[in-house]
């Protein structure tokens, strides 16, 4: 690895319902392509249905906890989740929150209520400048419930529309709503995520890009957390450098992890 300070904030265990792997073997991958840090952050989408939440927090907590227990002299192991949709189903949100000592909870949006994940979703009979106008305001609801470390993937809807279906998108038609997520991370001083798995699939780009990273930078954006969003443990910490290069072009000399809950920055060397 280019850098010594490779801490991935973004990883999938098999107690996510796309993960292959176990925790062990997350932390495995991790030491193996040169990371210093993982956090395990497994789906837990609130508003999934037939779904017992409390069993799989239970789960997936245990056996992260046993792997940061195993790997504490190789790995500085993070134990988190991304909660997905939270503000849909705010109270179990809270009480999952509330359950648990994680270091760290990611926020995403994956669909807007009472609809499909945008993965599912096709688009060419769709209203693209509307679903994403709805979607980013969805995510300006999320950052100022201000109950997540970090907001992940900000352009999420992106990696399928323009990505997978070749539909163009100007992202500076919606300016005006970023500006305000922006501005509301910045003001509860949390975090925006850097999100490379995009580097590896069609859209060829991170989420956000450059362009939108190197702007929350300019409107005084301090914490940036960076992440493979991996499924896979072989991918693990994939692509960390390539996000901490980004990070540089954009004025940043630190990134950020969370432990307890707290941001902590770490220097880009």
């Amino acid at each position: 690895m280019k850098y010594k300070n490779i801490y991935d904030l973004h990883t999938h265990s098999d107690n996510s319902f796309d993960g292959n792997h176990s925790c062990i073997l997350l932390c495995e991958g991790a030491c193996s392509n040169g990371g210093r840090g993982i956090a395990i952050t497994d789906h837990c989408d609130i508003d999934g249905k037939d779904y017992d939440f409390r069993a799989f927090s239970t789960n997936q907590y245990v056996e992260a906890f046993k792997a940061k227990s195993a790997f504490k002299e190789k790995l500085d192991v993070l134990i988190g989740i991304e909660l997905g949709q939270g503000i849909y189903e705010k109270e179990k949100s809270l009480d999952i929150l509330g359950s648990f000592k994680y270091d760290f909870i990611l926020g995403a949006i994956h669909n807007l209520e009472n609809r499909e994940d945008f993965y599912f979703m096709t688009y060419e009979d769709k209203d693209v400048k509307a679903l994403l106008r709805e979607y980013f305001e969805t995510v300006l609801k999320l950052a100022q419930w201000n109950k997540t470390d970090s907001i992940a993937h900000l352009t999420y809807p992106l990696r399928y529309i323009s990505g997978r279906d070749g539909i163009e998108v100007d992202i500076c038609d919606y300016y005006d709503i970023i500006d305000e997520i922006f501005k509301t991370i910045i003001s509860n001083e949390k975090a925006l995520e850097l999100n490379v798995s995009g580097l590896y699939s069609e859209i060829g780009d991170t989420l956000p890009n450059k362009s939108l990273i190197k702007r929350y930078h300019d409107m005084g954006g301090k914490y940036v957390t960076v992440g493979s969003d991996s499924h896979y443990c072989e991918k693990v910490c994939i692509g960390i450098d390539k996000g901490y290069d980004i990070l540089k072009e954009c004025g940043y000399t630190q990134f950020t992890v969370f432990k307890n809950r707290q941001p902590i920055l770490i220097d880009i060397e």
